[in-house]
């Protein structure tokens, strides 16, 4: 049996180490919000947490809302309204019913309030991967073993009948990989080389911040290119990183590219593509690492009946991913029929559905397909988000993710210092002290090492002390919303 005691929330304001450009959105500054859970679980009362950034213009895309008065309100109201589901849901027999309950409530209320699903979700995962977590803890299982006995009793034909057959254990790695490749984003407005960099916006924390300064740093081979929309300026941008990759790489390198939801349809991002393509050395740069385009479209109209016509007429067209438009249980399903080749896994948008998505994307290879689940980020950060994310994207096989939390993020010097050393002691594949003091992701031979992730609960061997952060009750969240 299941039952949600109680839900606390704490929040620490963040300053990223330069301006992430993404989409429509500039990110300086930024809350990070942490989940604290206390369950009642198979007669055991068990503690588990989660964390995450809300960051601007992502989870809504409206050019013209206030982040501070607007946007962030609404998350933080969506987030308390979860946490309220949570705790008003009787004891269950599992872990998959309490979360169909959650689920359900969660977005008949954001359907009434008109609120978009990707947000209103976002709300559900933060209080599905603390209670997951607690789980764990309560089982004393690592999340794989959780997920391979599948003692959360998730039924995957319950949610989508064609996965009929199916099971966790049929789609969890059999042996998560201790290793996963970072895949280095290329933000719009990031330096490529150290010379590009205005003397006021040096960073001089011991971190490398041009392209160039990354790739001789952590060994990088992995990338992710966002583009603008703006073809000549994509271009320009595509033959400067392309040039540079070459140049100061000895072997084989990959990329996908972010389109940043910057095409009103399939042929206006096809004209650009091919303009591209119509320059050798891109086509050769293309030939030598392109792995998928993710998010072409925006996600008003990326799903549009009149996608698929246009996909099945541009028969060379490169794998296309959805991101963005992954917004509820239907949506991957859709894309595929449509002409999609698959969709990004984010533990912000839910470890039950992402283990839905990883069946989906399952049976459409066996059905001869090529099927993409990619791991992609939404910058995130230790104690607690980064190592979790890391953690299910190994379970589900996932070889490569975008991280960019470690780049635009001075490591864990933005915590106390208390809660840095602890992950550094826990963790210390995955962390280390530079030499300028500062404890910092540690990438080597552009692959994180996360063998000490895997053989915790969740990811987290402990949880950080939350006494030391700003703590935030749901009526302030409410009052903060109003």
């Amino acid at each position: 049996m299941l039952k949600v005691q109680s839900v606390r929330f704490n929040r620490h304001e963040l300053k990223t180490r330069f301006p992430f450009r993404y989409g429509i959105a500039s990110m300086t500054e930024v809350p990070h919000l942490f989940v604290k859970v206390e369950i009642d679980f198979a007669g055991k009362r068990s503690t588990g947490m989660s964390a995450d950034l809300l960051p601007p213009k992502w989870f809504t895309k409206n050019p013209e809302s206030d982040y501070e008065t607007e946007d962030l309100p609404e998350m933080l109201n969506v987030i308390a309204h979860a946490a309220k589901c949570a705790m008003e849901i009787d004891s269950v027999p599992s872990f998959f019913e309490w979360w169909q309950q959650l689920y359900a409530s969660q977005n008949s209320w954001a359907k009434e309030q008109g609120i978009a699903p990707l947000l209103a979700n976002f709300g559900v995962s933060l209080i599905e991967r603390a209670v997951i977590d607690a789980v764990c803890r309560a089982t004393e299982l690592t999340l794989h073993q959780l997920l391979i006995s599948n003692r959360l009793e998730i039924d995957l034909a319950a949610i989508r009948p064609e996965l009929q057959g199916l099971s966790p254990r049929d789609i969890v790695a059999d042996e998560p990989s201790k290793t996963i490749q970072l895949r280095h984003t290329i933000g719009m407005g990031d330096p490529l080389t150290d010379s590009e960099i205005l003397d006021d916006d040096r960073v001089d924390d011991g971190l490398p911040h041009s392209l160039v300064a990354a790739l001789r740093c952590y060994g990088l081979s992995s990338f992710k290119i966002k583009l603008s929309g703006n073809r000549e300026q994509d271009r320009e941008r595509l033959l400067a990183i392309a040039s540079i990759l070459q140049d100061e790489l000895r072997g084989p390198f990959q990329f996908t590219m972010d389109g940043n939801e910057n095409y009103r349809d399939i042929n206006h991002f096809r004209d650009d593509y091919e303009f591209h393509l119509s320059d050798s050395r891109l086509s050769t740069f293309f030939q030598q690492g392109l792995l998928f385009v993710e998010q072409p479209l925006h996600r008003d109209w990326s799903l549009n009946e009149d996608v698929q016509a246009a996909l099945q007429n541009w028969t060379d067209a490169p794998p296309m991913i959805i991101d963005e438009s992954d917004a509820d249980l239907s949506s991957l399903p859709t894309a595929l029929r449509l002409g999609y080749s698959g969709a990004s896994h984010k533990n912000c948008k839910g470890i039950t559905k992402g283990l839905l998505n990883a069946a989906t994307i399952h049976k459409a290879k066996l059905e001869g397909r090529c099927a993409i689940l990619s791991g992609e980020d939404l910058a995130n950060l230790g104690p607690v988000a980064l190592l979790q994310d890391l953690t299910m994207a190994a379970c589900l096989g996932i070889e490569h993710v975008e991280r960019n939390g470690h780049h635009y993020f001075a490591g864990l010097s933005i915590f106390p210092r208390q809660l840095q050393e602890q992950s550094l002691r826990n963790h210390a594949d995955l962390f280390h002290q530079i030499e300028s003091g500062l404890i910092a992701v540690h990438p080597q031979a552009g692959h994180l090492e996360i063998d000490s992730l895997l053989k915790s609960p969740f990811g987290m061997l402990e949880h950080p002390d939350l006494s030391l952060l700003t703590e935030w009750s749901q009526n302030a969240i409410d009052d903060d919303s109003a």
